[in-house]
């Protein structure tokens, strides 16, 4: 899949996937993606700031309090092997973005640093941005303006919720992505 990403937009999905990894989440979801948009796209119409972001995603899932005590008893900390992580772990080249062939629904990120599965709200954001690169005429790949587009696509998800709190201008942001065609 990730092929037909282009590589801003590759890293703006490897960089979503370092972010969910690092709140200690098991899954990919739409509000981590939003983040990393916010990160990587401060353009006109989508001026939300990545701390007014953090501010409003959910608190992260509490450490199981088992692993990291079993793995600190055993002299392991889990923060510095994080740290010492090779280079490669940002590297996008090194993710990869896949569907199963024996499960066609779940879409999974892969890479040095650990496997997230997609939400399914993630799975549609990606799958929205993968249609609208398909229909673009300049033969390029996926971009960051395609997946706010896979965001915004369903206005019922995370991402959109913030958004709104923000009080960022959903209709004048859906207007410059989707812009109206004049009638010939």
């Amino acid at each position: 899949m990730f092929e037909r990403f282009a590589p801003e937009a590759r890293r703006t999905v490897v960089r979503a996937g370092l972010l969910s990894l690092d709140a200690g989440r098991t899954v990919l979801d739409d509000d981590m993606l939003l983040l990393a948009l916010a990160e990587a796209w401060p353009v006109d119409g989508f001026e939300v700031s990545p701390d007014a972001v953090r501010a409003l995603l959910p608190a992260g899932p509490p450490d199981r309090p088992g692993d990291r005590d079993l793995l600190a008893g055993l002299g392991v900390d889990l923060d510095e092997i994080r740290r010492r992580l090779p280079s490669r772990r940002a590297d996008p080249a090194a993710w990869r973005l896949r569907r199963p062939r024996t499960r066609p629904l779940r879409v999974t990120l892969s890479g040095p640093a650990g496997d997230l599965r997609l939400t399914v709200a993630a799975r549609k954001a990606v799958e929205v941005a993968l249609y609208h690169a398909a229909r673009r005429t300049d033969g390029g790949g996926v971009v960051d303006e395609d997946l706010v587009r896979g965001l915004l696509a369903d206005g019922s998800n995370a991402s959109v919720a913030i958004l709104r709190r923000l009080g960022a201008d959903l209709p004048a942001l859906a207007g410059r992505l989707w812009p109206l065609r004049a009638s010939a």
